[in-house]
């Protein structure tokens, strides 16, 4: 496509972003409500519910890359991307459904089915999610049109696992008098219910939306027979981009950061401040301010300062943001539990800091599709689906890893399984808080120091769309 084209019009813009709400909700789901499920309510061990997590984990670790492949090889007349798209709509909603809803098991039957249908969310999304986000650089080449397209994405992404989260805080997880509304099970079946359908939903629109672009979207090479140890050689060249790598050590650090916090985002809702499942709604809820602070500043920082100032500067506030109110709480600096303060003190930490993980986030996202252009023009080959793969499987990879050092941490300061929020000991509380602090710190700094080895500049990316051009037409 040349920069002189027509930028992406509204609608087909909105169209592409909805589609990563099926993401936002399997991550919100995955990050924020499974470990706890399981381990919590159902009753699974914790070391047990996370070992099953990461096993689901290296199940799927396979679909990324081959998903990737197929993507930028599938020959059929509706293009490379979107028969992988439709076909993925009914599987993800099924698994995800039952994922919530499992049947009545043993602790050891338990186990294995939360790797089969952890294992199955994952890979069909993959199918979805793949081919999906390697629409972004065949529907523009535009430096700044690119982080548009991945700013609106990200919020249509946290948006949609937010309002989902919040209306399970709001809706679902229904105190009784015996019994807080996150250890009911049956809230977490409705959870599942909603979550499958509006997946679903999100999907098809995705889809249609972007179909009448086929047209105009890349060409899969021709059909020719390959080994695999060919296959191996042309991936092993895309991804040793430079540049990749330093998006590579970026997202391993930010990726198990994210699902170590997650994780235990609930445990401190529920622990540390004590909230109940009302009063977690709007907290909850605030992310969606976060996510449009983030779409309108990714752009307009990356306009100003490039793509990886940009982002270093919105990690280095995340990884201030995020952890500072439980270290505040742990020197005593916050309100106390249950005043009318904590929850404006809260949602008002909450929108700061999502909106800087939000955006460094959309710019690296942006970034990866300048990459496409420049490993092009290294291996004459057009990998958007294998560079999108490759970040997909660091993404959900290391979010699990983020649930296994979540789950360490639950282990060192012996948290009690179904403990009961009026009478934990303290000192548990507050040990959970002091490991929590520094971890998150450390995941930020090294994502930080990742990001740094990234060299495409504006100019850089624009020069490399001219050799293209000159290629192509020579």
């Amino acid at each position: 496509m040349s920069s002189t084209e027509p930028r992406v019009d509204p609608l087909t813009r909105v169209c592409y972003g909805i589609g990563s709400i099926a993401y936002g909700i399997k991550d919100n789901g995955f990050g924020y409500f499974l470990l706890f499920y399981y381990s919590q309510v159902l009753g699974l061990p914790s070391a047990q519910a996370s070992l099953a997590i990461f096993v689901a984990l290296l199940l799927d670790a396979a679909s990324d890359p081959i998903v990737g492949i197929m993507s930028d090889r599938l020959h059929s007349r509706w293009g490379r991307r979107h028969p992988l798209m439709y076909a993925s709509a009914i599987p993800i909603a099924a698994s995800f459904y039952f994922l919530w809803n499992p049947p009545e098991l043993s602790p050891d039957q338990l186990f294995l089915y939360l790797i089969v249908l952890a294992a199955l969310v994952r890979t069909c999304l993959t199918f979805f999610e793949v081919p999906s986000t390697a629409l972004a650089p065949e529907l523009t080449d535009l430096y700044d049109e690119r982080t548009i397209l991945a700013s609106i994405r990200y919020f249509f992404g946290w948006a949609g696992g937010i309002m989902i989260a919040a209306i399970a805080y709001g809706f679902l997880f229904v105190d009784t008098p015996e019994l807080d509304g996150r250890l009911i099970p049956g809230g977490y079946e409705l959870y599942g219910l909603i979550g499958a359908s509006i997946m679903f939903i999100a999907i098809l629109i995705s889809a249609v939306g972007t179909h009448h672009r086929i047209p105009t979207l890349g060409q899969p090479p021709a059909k020719r027979k390959m080994s695999f140890m060919e296959l191996i050689r042309e991936t092993r060249e895309s991804l040793s981009n430079r540049s990749f790598m330093a998006i590579f050590i970026f997202g391993i650090f930010s990726a198990t950061g994210s699902g170590f916090a997650g994780a235990l985002s609930i445990y401190l809702y529920t622990y540390l401040w004590q909230l109940s499942s009302k009063a977690t709604a709007p907290l909850i809820l605030s992310g969606i301010l976060s996510a449009a602070i983030a779409t309108y500043a990714a752009p307009a920082l990356s306009r100003r300062l490039g793509k990886k100032r940009a982002a270093m500067i919105f990690a280095f506030l995340a990884g201030i943001l995020v952890p500072l109110p439980v270290a505040l709480r742990l020197v005593g600096l916050m309100p106390e539990n249950g005043s009318a303060a904590l929850l404006p003190t809260l949602i008002a930490f909450n929108v700061v800091a999502i909106a800087q993980v939000i955006a460094a986030s959309t710019l690296v996202s942006s970034m990866m599709a300048d990459i496409v252009d420049e490993s092009e023009l290294e291996t004459g080959r057009r990998s958007e689906g294998i560079f999108f793969a490759a970040r997909s499987f660091i993404s959900k990879s290391l979010s699990g890893l983020g649930i296994v050092f979540a789950t360490i941490l639950l282990e060192i300061v012996s948290f009690p399984p179904s403990a009961d929020p009026a009478n934990l000991d303290t000192d548990i509380v507050w040990r959970l808080g002091a490991g929590y602090v520094p971890a998150v710190v450390g995941f930020f700094v090294f994502a930080i120091i990742g990001i740094n080895g990234y060299r495409l500049t504006r100019e850089q990316h624009e020069a490399n769309l001219v050799l293209l051009a000159e290629r192509e037409a020579s």
